[in-house]
C-alpha cells in the first residue's frame, strides 16, 4: 500500500500583489516546516496589465500604508516616489511568473526568486515586468544565466498562461477570495488557512502552522 505524500502548503500568489508581500515572512517560515507549492494567479497578466497613473498610485499607496502597519514590511522611496510616479510603467505579472516558473525548474528556486522580486519591486523600485531585469535578479541568486535563459524559453508564452489558468482554477476550487490564498494539503485533503491574523507575527504563525500540520 502506497502511503499518501507528506503535507504541502499551496500558495496562490501574484508577484505584484501587495498583500502577498505582506505575507512573505509567513511563507518564509512555512517553508522551514513543509514544502511550499507555488501557484501564480496572474492578477495583472495579459488583459489585466495595469499602467501606473496618479489614481492608481493613490489607491496603491493607501493599501501600502496599511500593509506596512500590519506586517512591518518595508517600502522604499524608489518604489513609492519614483516607480509609482512614472506613468510610462506598465505593471504586468506575466513575465515575473514566467521567471518564477523557470527558477522553480532549476533546483526549486521559485520561492527564492519570488522573495527577491518582491524586494526589488517594493523596496528598490525596479521594473520586474521586464525580462532583462528578471534575468539580472535570477543571477543575483546565483542561478546559472544560461540555464535560466533556457528555462525561461520553455516556460514563456503558453506554459505560463496554462499555469495561470490552473492557479485560478485551484483558487476557485478552494473557495479562496483572492491573493494571497494559502491551503494546507494533508493526507489527501486541502484546507484553507487564514494567515491574515498572523501578519507581522511569524513566530506565532510558525507555532500555529506546526499544530495545523500535526504529527507525520
Amino acid at each position: 500500500m502506497v502511503s499518501p505524500p507528506g503535507p504541502v502548503l499551496h500558495y496562490i500568489f501574484d508577484p505584484l500583489c501587495g498583500w502577498c508581500y505582506a505575507a512573505a515572512p509567513l511563507v518564509a517560515v512555512a517553508r522551514e516546516l513543509l514544502p511550499v507549492k507555488l501557484h501564480g494567479g496572474g492578477m495583472m497578466a495579459g488583459a489585466l496589465r495595469r499602467p501606473v497613473s496618479p489614481q492608481f498610485r493613490s489607491f496603491v499607496l493607501r493599501h501600502d500604508r496599511q500593509i506596512a502597519q500590519v506586517s512591518g514590511q518595508p517600502f522604499g522611496e524608489a518604489y513609492s516616489n519614483v516607480l509609482l510616479n512614472d506613468t510610462s510603467v506598465v505593471l504586468d505579472s506575466g513575465p515575473p511568473i514566467t521567471a518564477i516558473l523557470a527558477a522553480e525548474s532549476i533546483g526549486g528556486r521559485g520561492l527564492d526568486l519570488l522573495t527577491r522580486l518582491q524586494r526589488a519591486h517594493y523596496v528598490e523600485g525596479r521594473r520586474i515586468s521586464r525580462p532583462e531585469v528578471l534575468a539580472e535578479l535570477a543571477l543575483d541568486l546565483g542561478i546559472d544565466e544560461a540555464a535560466f535563459a533556457q528555462a525561461w524559453r520553455a516556460m514563456d508564452g503558453q506554459a505560463t498562461l496554462r499555469h495561470i489558468e490552473q492557479s485560478r482554477d485551484l483558487l476557485s476550487a478552494l473557495g479562496g477570495s483572492g491573493f494571497p490564498t494559502l491551503a494546507l494539503e494533508r493526507k489527501g485533503e486541502r484546507v484553507l488557512l487564514d494567515a491574515s491574523a498572523h501578519l507581522g507575527q511569524p513566530g506565532r504563525w510558525r507555532d500555529w502552522l506546526a499544530t495545523a500540520i500535526g504529527p507525520a
